[in-house]
């Protein structure tokens, strides 16, 4: 049997699919699922389950009506519904959360391509355009079901309130007020750890970000712990600056990369008229990982530098 073969690369194939990717992805996001579940009960797992339809059903009925391949398949659409939903308050109208499932398929991925043409995250950019477009309903915060009740909105987020409110514990377990996934650090941790174990994302990313904005929160003379603990940074750390489709491909991009969403993060929380700036930090990067890419590629050994234009 001949086994020299030519052919146009790539000469090697790998096992991974975007599927598995996508289901990995998906298991290191059920222990945020079921915290969520604990602290705010089945109606944080409604609307998870709302967002994720909206999101599978809009990308099915958009690759139909722009005559594209269906994609539905590879979960992706199903990935950008949990953590649009987890990055959404316990009590929104789910009406509005299928807005943002929406345009986060729809406007955000369909139309610029879908999964790997999308410039920023899918799931952010819809909890953005969610937040712009609805702002009361989107900060009107209730604490767990271990603060006295789910029926009132109660005191504002760790970030909002003064530091010491909630004790380390309950920041890292995930007893106080603010959207569904951002509470519980513990179950995020968890989930990173297994997309680490299988090799689904590097570390470079969640580690140098979460660095970065602990020192930068120091510097400021904020609480470490507390800016780490709470709000979205571990959230988006490990699930959605680590986005294969956004994030630099260099190493030295990520870094690049990292410690500005990092930095970024906590400026906007300490400065602006923010309590939260992790998802505007990462859309922000994203926007700039081209350019990133750009600066930090490696020339090929032996390629000769490019000649200015008027020299000979």
């Amino acid at each position: 049997m001949n086994k020299l073969f030519v052919s146009s690369s790539p000469h090697l194939k790998s096992t991974v699919t975007t599927r598995k990717i996508m289901l990995d992805v998906l298991i290191a996001l059920v222990p945020a699922v079921i915290a969520s579940f604990v602290l705010f009960g089945w109606q944080s797992l409604m609307l998870v389950g709302i967002c994720v339809l909206c999101c599978v059903v809009s990308e099915y009925f958009s690759r139909i009506i722009m005559k594209r391949d269906n994609t539905v398949g590879d979960l992706s659409a199903a990935v950008t519904g949990v953590l649009l939903a987890l990055n959404l308050p316990y009590n929104i109208n789910p009406l509005i959360a299928a807005f943002g499932s929406v345009a986060a398929i729809v406007v955000v991925k369909q139309m610029f391509g879908g999964l790997g043409m999308n410039f920023v995250n899918p799931a952010l950019a819809g909890r953005v355009i969610l937040l712009v477009s609805f702002p009361s309903q989107m900060t009107s915060w209730v604490g767990t079901r271990f603060m006295g009740g789910l029926d009132a909105v109660t005191s504002a987020t760790p970030l909002a309130s003064e530091v010491g409110t909630y004790s380390y514990l309950d920041l890292f377990l995930g007893n106080h007020s603010g959207s569904l996934g951002e509470t519980c650090a513990l179950a995020l941790l968890i989930g990173g750890a297994y997309l680490v174990i299988r090799k689904v994302i590097s570390p470079t990313i969640p580690l140098i970000t979460v660095g970065t904005a602990a020192l930068m929160s120091l510097v400021l003379g904020r609480d470490p712990l507390t800016d780490v603990l709470s709000g979205g940074l571990l959230l988006g750390a490990i699930f959605m600056a680590t986005d294969y489709v956004t994030s630099p491909i260099t190493f030295f991009g990520k870094v690049i990369y990292a410690v500005g969403i990092g930095a970024l993060t906590v400026l906007i929380r300490e400065f602006a008229d923010l309590p939260e700036g992790m998802s505007f930090a990462i859309l922000l990067f994203n926007i700039l990982t081209p350019l990133i890419e750009n600066i930090t590629v490696r020339k090929p050994f032996g390629c000769e530098k490019k000649k200015k234009e008027g020299k000979a």
